[in-house]
């Protein structure tokens, strides 16, 4: 444990490194705050003495004048230091906001379907400000108090050293104690942070389905699950507040215990003519203000212990490593024809195969159908291309390249993807279009729209091209979504095409608008189609039919119709399916439902 707090501090440290002549300043700065602070203590003494004893008005002038402009110089000090550290802080937790954001992109699929969204989002916001806090409040109070406090401590031993010795007799056990709780804070706060991954995630959930959560009357059960999360959250928080509370009362009543023993020892000194009221006085002031930061440092430390769990929660993904990454001797895919050939490919997610010996070539230009039942194996035979995931065996190869042996990011500059759940962003129509190709002219986006049968209702809309869309495209039907992500593909001009299952959550009278867009993308790519609806692809070049992760039938439709295989029996019920569907539209019909 030891040995990786040491490490997770080491870590956070080379984070701070590039800023460390501001935090010298800072230091510096911090340095005359408790200077500054000892001499207010100091000039006490002559105030006792010299004025109220003495009746010196002279004095009296001089003394209020000097503690006045050591109020000045030590807030002139106390906000330079404040400025320098927060600047520090924010500049540190921006940079790891990126990094951490840049890292997570960088890692496989496998990382996404592991981690919830809003984990993931809460590492990024949640974690990141309480790391802050550590960096900039409590490494702020830490350096400060403790300078402030030694410069003190140094005062008091130099005005007594007996009664010093019985002032300080406490602090051991105050430092104990405050190790105690900063264990068990930081283990709480972990798990606190946690729960706020999880409440992320309900939150995230819930705003983005709020049409099924309304549609089934499902508010009260997701304000339950929310209130469930958010109550342990709070119990957990309520912890905290009783640790930090309870460790400045500890540190409160051992001051108390130890200012009356220097008030009963100091005051019988005074008395018997061994010290003057001054020099107590000022020992006594010094020794308050001692306390003072000593407190703060309880308080620091329950923020450092927040910060060091946080860091360790953001060093976990800043620690993975991607599951797909190029070889050191990857090269540039060459700019082809769009051939694709699966070698004996075999697929696991885990223990369970997907993909079972794969034999599959397809020519450039071909347009080939993957048809097969829920679970056959389908989306993760198309999502092998991109490397998306890895082959367990076998081979993929793109135009004659070994997809392992090229980078991803040349590969997937020649893929284009338009899958069923169509992917927008909240930003302007052009720049939708434009994701992936933002150097494109804005003629060839209007191209783009017009091959995609886009154009008529782009220009129809408030700003045209301009126009937000909203978040996934809220403000638009599912055929303009679609019809959108076919212009982004048709920008891209990728030799290499995936449609998966792109027009199967769309209505009729959007089916036709899309297929004919399709119709324009399709054409001279290499074109892999995953279609629900048989009747859709009819037309292509050939058809290959998966079950249980094995390709059981290939031909085209009229070849496999004649099989009567596992194609027509699908294809069968899907007509009878329609069939029925159709004649009991008629029987409501006739009943005047219609």
């Amino acid at each position: 444990l030891r040995l990786r707090k040491a490490i997770m501090t080491n870590r956070v440290f080379t984070l701070i490194k590039p800023y460390m002549w501001r935090i010298y300043l800072a230091m510096f700065c911090m340095g005359m705050v408790a200077a500054f602070s000892a001499l207010i203590a100091f000039l006490v003494k002559p105030v006792i003495d010299e004025i109220f004893i003495n009746h010196d008005l002279d004095k009296l002038y001089l003394v209020s004048s000097l503690i006045f402009l050591a109020f000045i110089v030590k807030g002139f000090f106390y906000f330079c230091q404040a400025y320098l550290m927060s600047y520090v802080g924010q500049t540190v937790v921006n940079d790891l906001r990126v990094k951490l954001y840049s890292h997570i992109q960088t890692l496989s699929m496998s990382f996404f379907h592991s981690h919830p969204t809003g984990v993931l989002t809460s590492r990024i916001t949640n974690d990141i400000i309480r790391l802050r806090r550590a960096v900039t409040d409590a490494v702020t109070g830490l350096i400060m108090d403790t300078l402030t406090a030694l410069g003190l401590l140094a005062y008091i031993i130099y005005l007594d050293w007996k009664l010093a010795l019985l002032g300080i007799l406490v602090l051991p056990l105050a430092g104990y104690l405050l190790l105690f709780f900063g264990r068990k804070l930081r283990v709480i706060t972990k798990t606190i942070q946690a729960g706020l991954g999880s409440m992320t995630t309900v939150l995230i959930e819930t705003f983005q389905g709020a049409r099924i959560v309304k549609a089934f009357n499902m508010e009260n059960y997701e304000n339950k699950r929310l209130a469930k999360i958010s109550k342990k959250i709070l119990k957990l928080e309520i912890r905290v507040v009783a640790l930090s509370t309870l460790s400045t009362s500890v540190m409160e009543t051992l001051g108390g215990f130890s200012i009356a023993g220097i008030i009963l020892y100091g005051g019988i000194s005074v008395v018997k003519g061994h010290s003057t009221p001054g020099t107590f006085m000022s020992f006594l002031t010094a020794l308050i203000m001692l306390y003072q930061p000593i407190k703060r440092l309880s308080r620091v430390n329950a923020l450092i212990q927040q910060g060091m769990a946080a860091a360790e929660r953001i060093y976990e993904f800043l620690d993975e490593k991607p599951a797909i990454q190029d070889k050191e001797s990857a090269m540039d895919l060459p700019t082809g024809n769009g051939g694709v050939e699966f070698r004996n490919v075999h697929f696991s997610y885990g223990r369970d195969k997907i993909l079972k010996g794969i034999n599959l070539t397809v020519k450039a230009g071909e347009v080939l159908a993957i048809v097969g039942s829920s679970g056959a194996g389908k989306t993760t035979l198309v999502n092998l291309i991109p490397r998306f995931y890895d082959v367990d065996e076998g081979q993929i190869l793109a135009n004659g390249h070994d997809i392992r042996e090229v980078t991803q990011k040349s590969l997937r500059a020649q893929i284009g993807i338009v899958s069923q759940n169509t992917i927008l962003f909240d930003d302007t129509v052009r720049n939708n279009i434009a994701y992936g190709s933002l150097d494109r002219s804005f003629e060839e986006i209007t191209a783009a729209a017009r091959a995609a049968y886009a154009y008529d209702f782009i220009i129809n809309m408030p700003q045209g091209f301009d126009t937000m869309i909203g978040e996934q495209g809220v403000r638009l039907s599912g055929g303009q979504c679609q019809r959108l992500a076919i212009a982004r593909a048709l920008l891209k001009n990728a030799p290499i095409l995936i449609l998966d299952e792109a027009t199967s959550s769309l209505d009729t009278e959007s089916e036709m608008e899309v297929q004919k867009a399709l119709t324009n993308l399709i054409h001279g790519r290499t074109t892999f189609v995953i279609a629900h609806r048989l009747s859709t692809i009819r037309e292509a070049d050939r058809i290959i039919v998966l079950s249980d992760g094995c390709i059981v039938e290939e031909g085209s439709h009229n070849q496999l119709m004649e099989l009567n295989g596992e194609y027509r029996k699908l294809y069968d019920m899907q007509f009878s399916q329609a069939e029925k569907a159709s004649v009991e539209s008629n029987n409501f019909t006739k009943t005047g439902l219609f």
